[in-house]
């Protein structure tokens, strides 16, 4: 990790992907350094000091590197885990509220991970081959999860049958773009404008 004092290339090696039992101590550890991660990075940048977040977590720097030996290690898995728990709110929202209802809330929590990707963008797009495969992941969690939520809210008469989920993504990665500058709440406003638009001749 690129800390004045942190060299990744000095004796770090690849983190092991293969799947293996995780204590339960050891998982404690890592979803506070995710956490921690998330939060240090959206207020100082994907190139904030190792320390920061050991500290933030309540662990060790020593820990931080067992689990994530390069700094893009860490990245990779703050997004998968920003991305998860987008898709996953989508199912739960199904099971609290009416389809129409669970897709306009489902939308506002898309606008909030869109904010939470925010502070991992200069990494994300600095052509870094260790990110290659979070755009197909992004497209294989995300899509399916919003297909289903429109798919429901559409036989239920609640939406309109014509959108498709990889616009309704792109458009509200646009609105949130276009106001996150601004008042914070603007990107929700125009969101919940465009989940209006959806709900228009819904039964036509």
């Amino acid at each position: 990790m690129n800390d004045k004092t942190e060299n990744p290339s000095d004796g770090l090696k690849t983190r092991d992907h293969t799947d293996r039992p995780v204590r339960a101590d050891a998982q404690r550890n890592i979803n506070a350094l995710l956490q921690s991660a998330m939060t240090v990075f959206a207020a100082s940048g994907v190139d904030a000091p190792v320390r920061e977040i050991a500290e933030k977590a309540g662990v060790g720097v020593g820990t931080v590197y067992r689990h994530f030996p390069q700094r893009s290690d860490l990245i990779e898995a703050v997004f998968r885990q920003e991305v998860d728990a987008c898709a996953d709110a989508a199912a739960e929202l199904s099971t609290q509220y009416e389809p129409g209802e669970a897709l306009a809330r489902w939308m506002q929590r898309y606008v909030d991970f869109i904010a939470a990707k925010r502070g991992l963008a200069a990494a994300l797009h600095s052509g870094n081959p260790a990110y290659e495969t979070l755009p197909a992941y992004f497209d294989k969690r995300l899509n399916p999860a919003l297909r289903t939520l429109l798919e429901t809210a559409a036989a239920a008469g609640e939406v309109r049958a014509d959108v498709e989920p990889d616009d309704l993504l792109r458009a509200v990665a646009s609105l949130s773009a276009a106001g996150h500058k601004g008042n914070p709440m603007q990107a929700r406003q125009m969101v919940a404008l465009l989940v209006d638009g959806l709900r228009y001749r819904a039964t036509l």
